[in-house]
């Protein structure tokens, strides 16, 4: 199993996704639901360009990261379980730290400035789920060294879990696919779960930050079901699809608090409060 590689899991990954986003898109058609708009389309593929870009420039960083960590591993997984049970339990780790890093990005204004990219579309369909941040690549690196850091994770296994979780995330981006069989709605982040996450509807803000699974959120009080229709994009959101200008709309927020702000605390909370803190000078900040 070591021997299975994060390209190999792309090249049976890729062709399956792009005959979904083929199918959707030719059901939109038929159905008459624009599912798919032109410009939002174009918007989704300028910000996954820059994404894949940055991935190409730190992902040997990122690498380097996760074997440093690993030598100063606080604990060893693969002296105590077998392989397959290591792997298992690795998709469980990697989905606890990606609900901790989403939860953070929605939550912190800096992380919040990255991470809105992925929020602004009014669309919801499979492309959406490659819209992806430029600079989300750098960003997750502390958080994911955490795991061969603290539980010894072997790098490789990281990479190609990591790469199959992030393949299922393309799976709740839809609107063509319902509400599923209870306990996999319970237990899995499913195309309801994830239509939540993406909604700016009141009761739908800030749920359901689970990857794969749906336990976190059901564990920590971040679970929200698909009750009324929802509304897709930010509460405000940014009037562009070009990707310069979304990748820097929240950068440009945070600029214009900090240099309004008239103490430290104002400047802290300009990068760290969460996203809905709004600067007494101004009432021009964002929630999802």
């Amino acid at each position: 199993m070591n021997e299975l590689t994060s390209a190999q899991v792309y090249a049976v990954g890729f062709p399956i996704v792009a005959l979904m986003i083929a199918a959707e898109a030719v059901y939109s058609a038929i159905s008459k639901r624009r599912l798919y708009k032109k410009y939002d389309s174009l918007g989704t593929l300028g910000l996954l360009a820059g994404n894949i870009l940055m991935v190409g420039l730190v992902g040997g960083l990122a690498l380097a990261v996760n074997l440093w960590a690993y030598q100063y591993r606080l604990i060893d997984l693969n002296t105590l379980l077998p392989e397959w049970a290591v792997w298992i339990l690795a998709f469980f780790l990697i989905d606890f730290c990606f609900y901790c890093f989403h939860r953070v990005s929605h939550r912190v204004r800096f992380f919040w400035a990255i991470h809105l990219s992925h929020h602004c579309s009014v669309e919801m369909n499979f492309l959406v789920a490659f819209r992806q941040a430029w600079f989300a690549p750098l960003v997750k690196i502390p958080f994911f060294a955490t795991l061969p850091l603290l539980f010894g994770l072997d790098p490789t296994i990281l990479v190609v879990a990591g790469t199959m979780s992030q393949l299922w995330g393309v799976v709740g981006h839809t609107q063509w696919v319902g509400k599923l069989w209870w306990p996999i709605e319970w237990m899995f982040n499913t195309p309801s779960a994830h239509r939540v996450h993406h909604g700016s509807n009141p009761q739908y803000l800030d749920k359901n930050y689970g990857n794969l699974f749906m336990i976190w959120d059901r564990l920590l009080g971040t679970y929200q079901a698909e009750e009324e229709p929802v509304k897709f994009g930010l509460v405000k959101n940014v009037d562009s699809n070009n990707p310069i200008t979304i990748t820097l709309y929240g950068w440009r927020q945070m600029a214009a608090d900090l240099r309004a702000s008239r103490t430290w605390r104002e400047a802290l909370a300009s990068v760290f409060a969460p996203p809905d803190w709004e600067h007494r000078s101004s009432s021009n900040s964002d929630s999802l």
